[in-house]
């Protein structure tokens, strides 16, 4: 073979004229087989796309498991093509009168404006696309919480982050920008305008400049009571000092959620307080914690002018965390000077290292930094991401180290322990699926999950065991008490970094705890992963890694580890 390759190249060597004829009769070939198939291939809008299920795919399983992402990948009816050429007018059809659907018929801005509309028309049960809307810096037109991704963003993205928080709108812009919002406080613009595609996602239009792409969210995360945009918080007793716990007061005769809310919103405070016919305005603070819930039944004074909610009475307030973002926490900087320790944040990969670091940086206003380098990471916020670990302008440094060598390097360490079964499954989906995002079902199905586990389950008890023998000044955190109780286990790991941090500023963090660095929970597994075989394997490194708590008087791994 290798000699007839040879013959083959001296011959064309010799004779050049020959060797470009051949290469443009084949590239000659190759264009009109292209230009063919462009001309002679079906519309768009098939029998099959308009309705999936007509079809018979032989992935359809997997395209089912797909589709609970809602992320407008099919078209609901073909009456979908019908009611762009209602909008645009009739030349949208053919002599036949049959609505086109290759939008390569359209031509220039109007073929990526339609292409957008058919894309986000191919409408997701979550979300409705209501259209392009002006935007201006001075003055938002979705008005509660923002979040900006420069190479990812998605219009899932962002609309899972507006309805996890409860909003009624999630709005793109420039590609890369969500908004979110409970009114559009602005006019509608020509769907051309909305011109740019995702950063994340090409094909699917994320606004333009200045620009939003708005959708109306059907559905909101069930994680929380809510009303409206509005997080229900509780019913808590009437502070002593009221002017001074929640400044703004207001009269309302005919009492209702949504006026107290709506007040509190535009005076831009985080929270609501329900009091019979007063409402009132503030931040949670040492006056007003809201740490000690009361029983509800204390606060069940309907409404004046609502049938079915109650609205408190001037000794105990239904309290409400509107959309507003409390900001006393958020600044962070570099240490001013070097630090004379290096603290390690350390964790089993899942383990909510990302959610720790968050939670430190709000807590204490200093960047957190990490054994590696995460660009994703550095573009959402995580500024000492670019700094050498041993730099010592940051307050902690992450790492999922675990060798002897690497863990004496730091000279104390906050050590984060996650139930194994989730934190196995978290990692699968980071590596699978990026830092909020999701495996596939291929991967939980195929070959990779049992070899994933294989390697990763024994290193979830290693690690662990590792930095209780060679770790110095190890605390240890349970990511499930860090939730369940985030004001005092936050306080104990801001101490352990020689931070004096407010409480004020520790009550902030509560409210903002969740960030953008969490996985939505929207798209969940409808089986169990685990084999019996694989749980067999996990309970007994969980009773190894128990037992080494527990053998340096310290608390064992939360109940919920096991029984599986």
């Amino acid at each position: 073979m290798a000699k007839l390759w040879f013959k083959f190249q001296r011959y064309f060597r010799r004779k050049p004229v020959r060797f470009f004829t051949f290469l443009v009769l084949y590239l000659t070939a190759g264009s009109l087989v292209f230009l063919h198939s462009g001309f002679v291939g079906q519309p768009a809008v098939s029998q099959n796309q308009a309705n999936p299920a007509a079809g018979a795919p032989a992935e359809g399983a997997e395209l089912t498991f797909l589709g609970d992402l809602n992320l407008g990948r099919g078209f609901r009816d073909t009456g979908e093509v019908s009611s762009i050429a209602r909008r645009y007018g009739p030349w949208l059809k053919g002599k036949d009168g049959n609505e086109r659907a290759k939008l390569g018929d359209y031509g220039g801005a109007w073929s990526r404006a339609l292409k957008g509309r058919v894309v986000r028309e191919k409408e997701e049960e979550r979300a409705k696309y209501i259209g392009c809307y002006l935007d201006d810096t001075q003055s938002r037109a979705l008005r509660g919480v923002s979040f900006f991704d420069y190479k990812k963003m998605t219009v899932f993205r962002c609309q899972d982050n507006c309805a996890e928080r409860g909003y009624l709108y999630a709005g793109l812009e420039f590609g890369a920008e969500c908004y979110c919002g409970h009114k559009i406080q602005a006019a509608n613009v020509s769907e051309a305008e909305c011109d740019m595609d995702c950063k994340g996602e090409r094909g699917s239009v994320c606004g333009g400049a200045n620009r939003l792409s708005v959708y109306r969210l059907q559905l909101a995360q069930e994680s929380a009571r809510r009303y409206g945009s509005a997080v229900f918080r509780g019913c808590f007793r009437r502070p002593d000092n009221l002017s001074l716990a929640l400044p703004v007061t207001a009269a309302m005769p005919n009492m209702s959620v949504d006026k107290c809310v709506d007040l509190c919103t535009e005076k831009e405070y985080p929270l609501a307080a329900l009091a019979g016919t007063a409402c009132h305005c503030g931040f949670p603070t040492t006056r007003f914690p809201l740490h000690e819930r009361e029983d509800e039944q204390l606060c069940a004074q309907k409404c004046s002018a609502e049938e079915f909610e109650s609205c408190g009475t001037p000794s105990y307030f239904i309290v409400y965390q509107t959309q507003v973002q409390d900001n006393r926490c958020m600044d962070r900087r570099f240490l001013p000077a070097k630090s004379k320790q290096l603290i390690a944040l350390a964790s089993f990969p899942g383990a909510g290292n990302t959610w720790a670091r968050h939670l430190i940086e709000l807590a204490t206003g200093f960047y957190t930094g990490s054994y590696y380098f995460d660009g994703s990471l550095y573009n959402k916020g995580f500024k000492g991401e670019r700094d050498h670990w041993r730099s010592g302008r940051t307050i902690c440094i992450k790492t999922h180290e675990s060798g002897q060598k690497e863990i004496e390097a730091f000279d104390a360490a906050i050590l984060l322990i996650r139930n194994p079964y989730k934190a196995l499954m978290a990692e699968f989906n980071r590596k699978y699926g990026g830092h909020i995002g999701f495996a596939a079902h291929a991967h939980w199905k195929g070959k990779e999950w049992p070899e994933f586990v294989r390697n990763y389950a024994p290193w979830w008890a290693t690690h662990t065991l590792d930095w209780l023998r060679f770790g110095k000044k190890v605390l240890v955190v349970h990511f499930e008490d860090l939730k369940r109780d985030l004001f005092v286990q936050l306080g104990r790991m801001v101490g352990l970094l020689g931070v004096a941090a407010r409480e004020d500023r520790l009550l902030c963090v509560e409210s903002q705890k969740d960030g953008n660095f969490k996985r939505s929970g929207l798209r969940k597994l409808e089986y169990d992963p685990y084999t019996a075989d694989m749980q067999r394997t996990i309970s007994a490194y969980i009773k190894t890694v128990d037992a080494a708590l527990r053998g340096r008087n310290l608390t064992g791994v939360p109940d919920d580890y096991y029984p599986r």
